[in-house]
């Protein structure tokens, strides 16, 4: 019986298929496909081919969990640091840098390659420049180099609705670059909202974000301004023609709902709302983009 306990102590620790699927943080992929998709269809009046939905989320999807892998193997030391990600894969232990290497290369250049071989050429590019701007830009120097890190570095999260849209339609639109706009400021009071609660950990880490370096009351006041700046953008696309009634009314009242919890993260005395604000944000953004879906279909559903 000992001899086996001391032969399994000494084996090596092998990765599971879980594991490499953490490297690609589902969660946020599965965000980044989804508002890919919602900009699909809002750019065509009529449906989306279905060849066309498949490869292009299957590409874009690919792409950011390459992304995401990257981010992963060059932070693993940063997160072996936090008590947030200690216990991702890399810093465990569990996959070797080679391995998540390959992994990652591999899933980028099959990514891409579905978006040139059955999407277009154009999209292939403005994928490919996303996943650098993520995986090289963001986590290699800006992360590191300036609390603004989330504000620039936040280009690259809000690309898929303008990778979507020219999936379908192969050209870039102005309304496209209204959505990724949208998410272009959403990005910063959402996640300055997570730092504030993890401030802790990334003073450890060395980790230059907002909170850290300004503080948390600086950084709760920057999370008013930008909601407030959001609510604005937000209603954008309904001033531009994009939308109709429907979303603005969506628009609005979701806004208002993140200023409300942005107020009380500033001003009120709940140790857990940096979190809740956080939490809020993820659903606002999913809610907002179902609305822009709903209100491009409600002809067909309510003729006028």
């Amino acid at each position: 019986m000992l001899t086996k306990e001391l032969e399994t102590a000494d084996s090596p620790v092998t990765a599971s298929w879980r594991d490499y699927y953490v490297l690609t943080k589902p969660g946020v992929v599965q965000l980044l496909v989804f508002t890919a998709i919602v900009g699909m269809f809002l750019s065509t009046p009529g449906s989306v081919d279905w060849k066309i939905l498949l490869f292009a989320s299957l590409g874009i999807g690919l792409s950011a969990a390459s992304g995401a892998a990257v981010n992963h193997i060059l932070d693993q030391r940063l997160d072996a640091e936090m008590l947030r990600t200690r216990d991702r894969p890399m810093p465990k232990g569990l996959i070797k840098d080679r391995d998540a290497l390959i992994f990652a290369v591999t899933l980028g250049f099959v990514g891409i390659a579905i978006l040139v071989f059955f999407i277009n050429v154009l999209t292939a590019a403005l994928t490919f420049l996303s996943l650098i701007g993520y995986a090289v830009v963001y986590t290699v120097y800006l992360k590191r180099a300036t609390p603004q890190n989330i504000v620039i570095g936040g280009a690259a999260g809000a690309s898929p609705p303008v990778l979507g849209w020219t999936a379908v339609t192969n050209e870039v639109s102005g309304y496209a670059l209204l959505l990724f706009l949208i998410i272009f400021t959403w990005t910063p009071p959402h996640f300055w909202a997570l730092a504030v609660a993890r401030r802790d950990d990334y003073a450890k880490a060395g980790v230059p974000m907002l909170p850290v370096t300004h503080g948390p009351e600086v950084t709760k006041s920057f999370i008013v301004y930008y909601t407030i700046l959001l609510i604005i953008i937000s209603v954008l696309p309904y001033i531009t023609g994009m939308t109709g009634i429907l979303y603005l009314f969506a628009a609005v009242l979701l806004g208002v709902g993140f200023l409300y919890y942005a107020i009380r993260l500033k001003w009120g005395r709940d140790e857990d709302m940096a979190m809740k604000t956080f939490g809020y944000s993820i659903s606002y953004l999913m809610a907002l983009f179902c609305f822009l879906l709903a209100d491009h279909y409600m002809p067909f559903i309510w003729p006028e």
